[in-house]
This record gives C-alpha cells, sequence and structure tokens, in this order.
C-alpha cells in the first residue's frame, strides 16, 4: 500500500521503518526540516537497536522516503498515520495541538478518499474530533475515514514489538477502513482486535496504566519486604507464577519513568476526571512511584549517614536500558534529591550521555565507564538496568571506591555474592 506517516519521533520512524520492511511505500513526514535531513543522512534522532539498519536498508530499496511536505505526502498516500508528539499539559491532559493542526492539513490537501489513522496515544473522543476537524476544512465532497491504531512500543525494543506483537488493535467505523487495515497488518500473522474508535483508544491507556499499576503493586510489596526482611524477588517470582499473573512487570526498583507511563497515568486521571470518576487507584499508583525515587535517597542515606560532601557514583541515567530516553527518568529527580542533600554526582550511561548533559550541563561529573565513576565515590548507585552493569570487575570497583557499598536500585545483583565480595549491599525489599 501507499502508507505516509506523520511525524518522525520514536513512534512515527519506527511504525514507517516497520511498514517499509513489509513491503509498503511508505513517506515519512516531520516539521523539523533539520531532523529530516540528519535521516536522509542516516543520522538517527535516538537510539533504537536495529532502526538505523532498518531505515538504511528501506532507503536502499526505495520503499521508504522522508520529507518535510505533508501536502505531497498527503496526495500520494491512500492510508495516513498521525504520529505527531501529545505532550502533557500541566493539568495532565494531552496537548492535542499538533493532532487538530495536522487533521485540518490532511483535509485541505487530500485529492480523494483518505483513511486517516490515530497512531499518537490520545485520550478518548479524539477521533470524534479529527473526524469533525476534517469534515469543516475538507473541499467538496471527498469521502474519508477516521481510525484508531494505538502502538504498543517499547523503547529499546520496539522494533521486535511492531514485528511480533502480542495483538494489534483497530478502532474502525466502517468496513472499508477495517479491511485497509486489516490488510495492511496481514503479513504480521497475529491476533487482530477490532472494535469502535472509542474502545480502541481507551485500551491503550488502560494498558499502560495497568502495567504502571503492576510496577508500583510490586514496589509497595517492596517496603514491607524490607520491613520484615523478605526478599521482594522470591515473592515476585511465586506471585507472577500464577499465568492469571504472569511475572512480567513485577520487578521491584527506583520506579518507572519514560515519555509513556508517567503521561499516560496522568493522562487517563484526568480523562476519567472529566467525566466525574475519581481514579483512587491510579493515583496511588502515582503517588508509590514517586516515593520510590524518595526511597533510594533515603537508602543511600541509610549507609552513609550524613550526604553533604559525599559523592555519589549513579550507574544508568536513561529510564530503561535500551534507549537513550531521558523523558521522566527516575535517574533526573534521584540526582536532584541528592544534590539538593549536597552530593556530587558521578555518572555513566552507555547510550544516554548526551542526552542527559543537555539536562545536566556540568552540574554532575560524566564518567567513560563504570569504573571512573567508582574512583573516589562513597557508594555506586545503580538507577538503569544495563546489561553491562550486571558483568562488573567487583574486587576492582572495591579499590576505586571510597567505601565498598552498592545501592542497588534495580535488584541486578545477588546480595550474598556482592556481601561475599566484602561489600556493603542494599537493594529494594532485599535485605
Amino acid at each position: 500500500m501507499d502508507i505516509c506517516v506523520i511525524g518522525a519521533g520514536h513512534v512515527g520512524l519506527v511504525t514507517a521503518a516497520c511498514f517499509a520492511e513489509l513491503g509498503n511505500q511508505v513517506i515519512c513526514i516531520d516539521s523539523n526540516k533539520a531532523r529530516i535531513a540528519d535521516i536522509k543522512q542516516s543520522i538517527m534522532p535516538f537510539y533504537e537497536p536495529g532502526m538505523k539498519e532498518m531505515v538504511v536498508k528501506n532507503v536502499q530499496k526505495k520503499r521508504l522516503s522522508f520529507t518535510a511536505s505533508l501536502k505531497d505526502a498527503v496526495r500520494k498516500s491512500l492510508v495516513i498515520f498521525i504520529a505527531v508528539g501529545t505532550p502533557p499539559k500541566e493539568n495532565g491532559e494531552a496537548d492535542l495541538t499538533s493532532i487538530e493542526r495536522v487533521a485540518q492539513d490532511i483535509a485541505r490537501y487530500m485529492p480523494s478518499y483518505r483513511l486517516v489513522v490515530e497512531k499518537s496515544t490520545v485520550p478518548v473522543e479524539t477521533g470524534k474530533w479529527v473526524e469533525h476537524t476534517i469534515k469543516v476544512n475538507v473541499s467538496g465532497k471527498k469521502k474519508f475515514d477516521v481510525a484508531s491504531n494505538p502502538e504498543f512500543l517499547s523503547e529499546g525494543s520496539a522494533i521486535d514489538d511492531f514485528m511480533r506483537p502480542d495483538r494489534v488493535v483497530l478502532g474502525v467505523e466502517s468496513k472499508r477502513a477495517e479491511d485497509l487495515l486489516v490488510e495492511l497488518y496481514k503479513p504480521l500473522n497475529c491476533p487482530i482486535v477490532v472494535t469502535d474508535i472509542k474502545s480502541a483508544e481507551i485500551i491503550k491507556h488502560a494498558s499502560n496504566s495497568f502495567l504502571a499499576c503492576k510496577i508500583s503493586f510490586i514496589n509497595a510489596i517492596a517496603n514491607i519486604c524490607d520491613r520484615v526482611g523478605a526478599d521482594v524477588e522470591k515473592v515476585a517470582k511465586g506471585v507472577g507464577a500464577d499465568r492469571r499473573i504472569a511475572y512480567k512487570f513485577l520487578h521491584a526498583g527506583c520506579g518507572y519513568g519514560g515519555f509513556c507511563f508517567p503521561k499516560d497515568v496522568d493522562a487517563f486521571i484526568r480523562i476519567a476526571e472529566k467525566k466525574g470518576y475519581d481514579f483512587h487507584l491510579l493515583k496511588a499508583v502515582r503517588e508509590i512511584n514517586e516515593e520510590q525515587k524518595e526511597l533510594i535517597v533515603k537508602k543511600i542515606e541509610s549507609v552513609l549517614w550524613n550526604l553533604k560532601g559525599k559523592t555519589i557514583g549513579i550507574l544508568g541515567l536513561s529510564f530503561k536500558p535500551g534507549t537513550d530516553d531521558m523523558r521522566f527518568a527516575p535517574s533526573i529527580d534521584i540526582i536532584d534529591r541528592l544534590q539538593t542533600s549536597g552530593t556530587k554526582i558521578r555518572a555513566f550511561d552507555p547510550q544516554a550521555m548526551p542526552e542527559a548533559k543537555k539536562i545536566f550541563g556540568k552540574g554532575i561529573k560524566f564518567c567513560k565507564d563504570v569504573y571512573e565513576v567508582a574512583k573516589g565515590s562513597d557508594c555506586l548507585a545503580v538507577i538503569t538496568e544495563w546489561n553491562e552493569f550486571k558483568e562488573l570487575d567487583f574486587k576492582r570497583l572495591k579499590k576505586l571506591l571510597k567505601q565498598p557499598i552498592i545501592i542497588d536500585g534495580r535488584n541486578i545483583y545477588d546480595p550474598n555474592k556482592i556481601k561475599k565480595l566484602g561489600f556493603t549491599y542494599v537493594g529494594i525489599g532485599r535485605s
């Protein structure tokens, strides 16, 4: 099919590249001309494993192209995916300004029938407004359909998530739209959930909010484990072995971050409020997540006593491994609270250093590796569970640290092994 994807961010670029990989003709549009120019030079705007290789391959095969001209792309494409940003407002609502502007432009430029698909994460009833916006801006009696096709892409595994999904959700209001999208996704050979647009929009927020619930739940359990001397890792395995619950996302740590979970939880709370429902459960999920970041600081303080003048080594800055994304990363709040207490920060991350430098500037010492972080630090705190942090030379670390202390904010180490090496070990919900 002839497709265009509006937006070359995490969702848009992955979507465009993967649809091209499936054999479609794809045009990816972004209003940021500098970003488009970089991508054409094979410079990716973010780190995602396998992304650059897939983009280069499909550009060479002439299945994928990039432009800043929405007009040309809309004229050439039958199916139009909207994947522009929906950043949070101060009150937690999603800012849909870009969605409205794009819908207006699509209406002005489409020469005949087009299927316009929401790919961005949007609040329920956005589809209705997109349809209304196109209707009042389109010329003549050109027909169109609006559909919802929420994404479920995790940064660090986005390509695999797209190509091997658990399910594809299609929110449609016409047989024509359903047939087009079912045909488009047919090569993935996966379950397809076809529903109305409003239900599809809620599925996205409900899915992310439920996963956030699981994370906050196990973090709450970890706090109880800390108080009674139980091991949250063993508890999580016992609970997760129940197939009704499953083990994924039952990993205690210093809280969730990234652009999806915090934003979507806030947005869903706000959506419910506007409809007269007080979502107490999600408010508690959000509160627990904030408390986890404070907990890391308290655990560091518990082994160092006074924090003022101490040097803390931070391992991992991105909100999760496999990405350079620093948006809502727990490391930001944790470092801020540590600095407020008068500490000096040394840090390393395999991918997120350039992004982190934009946030912290010269406020922290960025190091070339874990061992440079450890040199002269009073303790090491693992904030992001990068694989390379799991296999370290602990004898070397012990010599470099002022005090042999490890704060395992992601429970990636065996407490007994670390203690036997002469370290003070502090985990989350583990003694």
